[in-house]
Order: structure tokens, then C-alpha cells, then sequence
């Protein structure tokens, strides 16, 4: 088990808008990251895997995003984009898990490909327990709820909390590692995520996006 389980992961992420934006900032953001003390890191796209693995050994999980208006799938939507990642030192290959339209073959066989071709283990975002169930089956080493609140089916759901119900379903009904992920911005919510049975938590924003944190502070005193 690559990712140790009571591990928080840090996920070290800035889009082409955000002046943090590209892999020097996110490698020395995976170094504080593990110098807090984190258990992994998450990365979106190969030049930012690659410099985080130059200077980490941190188990990463990498994703690739590729957005496209024709696809609600943008995580690691096919084969090509998950070697990409895993060539560029990902040990653990993270994708959208849901069955929604992707530009890629479907994600039971994108799964079992990355397995047996490329030899890695696999992350599963989901928003639902019947995917989480989907996934395992699949083959899916780890199970997270990140995409809780962000597909059509579970809009409803993206309150300012995490999903914990949804945390607490996929542990009692799916023999493998279950992971945290989405919304969690304080502390006691890992806490309470790790009381629930959860194998790892993911933060990202609440830790590596001083951006939206000060935003956070500067709504909060807006007169």
C-alpha cells in the first residue's frame, strides 16, 4: 500500500490563472508540504509530477486534466494522458471514476488497462456510492469521494462541508483503502474524516491556494 494509511495528502495544484501556477511553485508546495509532514502529494499534469518527483519521495498521485466542452470527464480521461503520468513519476494513477462521457474508452477498462500496462495503482474519484462500488470491482486500489457535489447527479450535495455520509457508506460497503477528498478545510473535518474510517484524507485549497484563503479572510470582514 503505496499510500500509509492515516496519511494526510497534500494536493499541489494551480490552474494558468493562479500566480502559483507551474512546476517550480508546486515542487517547492509538495516540499512544504512534506516537511509539515504530509503522506502524499497530488499533481495534476506531467511537468508538475515531474519536478515534484525530483524532489520527493512521497507517493504521488498524478492526474491529468484536459479540458474539453464536449466531455464533463476532465480528469485523466483516457490511456494516453494516464502514462503520460505515470512516465513523468506518478505512482498512482488518479482519474474521474464516474461513468459520464469521456474522450477516452470506458473507465472499467481505462482502469484494468493502467493496472496491467502500466503497472500502477489506481485512484478513483467518485461522487456516489454505486461508483465507488463500480470502481473497486474494476479494480480501483483506492476509492475517494472527490467529485462529490461536482457531477449533475450530485450538485445537491456541494454544501460548504465534505461529503461525510457518502464517506461513511463507502467504508462499510467496500473492502479497500477509502479516501477523503473534497472540501475539507479544517482540521477537525480530517479528524472527524479519519473517526469515519477514512484510509487518507486529501486537502488542497485549505493549504496550497493562498489566493482563495485570502479571499476566505477578506469576505469574512467585508463591511
Amino acid at each position: 500500500m503505496l499510500i500509509p494509511k492515516g496519511a494526510l495528502v497534500v494536493s499541489c495544484q494551480a490552474r494558468a490563472d493562479n500566480p502559483l501556477h507551474g512546476p517550480v511553485h508546486m515542487s517547492a508546495m509538495a516540499q512544504a508540504a512534506q516537511a509539515g509532514g504530509a503522506g502524499g502529494i497530488r499533481a495534476n499534469g506531467e511537468a508538475d509530477v515531474a519536478a515534484i518527483r525530483a524532489v520527493t519521495r512521497l507517493p504521488i498521485i498524478g492526474i491529468a486534466k484536459v479540458w474539453d466542452d464536449r466531455f464533463p470527464v476532465y480528469i485523466t480521461p483516457g490511456f494516453e494522458q494516464a502514462a503520460q503520468i505515470a512516465k513523468a513519476g506518478a505512482d498512482i494513477v488518479g482519474l474521474d471514476a464516474t461513468p459520464r462521457p469521456r474522450d477516452g474508452e470506458p473507465v472499467e477498462r481505462l482502469i484494468g488497462r493502467i493496472r496491467a500496462e502500466l503497472g500502477k495503482e489506481v485512484f478513483a474519484d467518485v461522487a456516489t456510492l454505486e461508483e465507488g462500488r463500480a470502481a473497486h470491482a474494476a479494480g480501483a486500489t483506492y476509492v475517494a469521494t472527490t467529485l462529490s457535489g461536482y457531477t449533475e447527479e450530485t450538485a445537491s450535495r456541494k454544501t460548504e462541508g465534505p461529503d461525510l455520509e457518502l464517506l461513511s457508506a463507502l467504508v462499510a460497503e467496500i473492502p479497500a483503502p477509502i479516501v477523503a477528498e473534497g472540501r475539507f478545510d479544517a482540521p477537525d473535518l480530517v479528524a472527524e474524516a479519519f473517526r469515519r474510517g477514512a484510509h487518507a484524507v486529501v486537502v488542497g485549497t485549505a493549504i496550497t491556494n493562498p489566493r482563495e484563503i485570502t479571499r476566505n479572510f477578506v469576505r469574512a470582514i467585508s463591511f
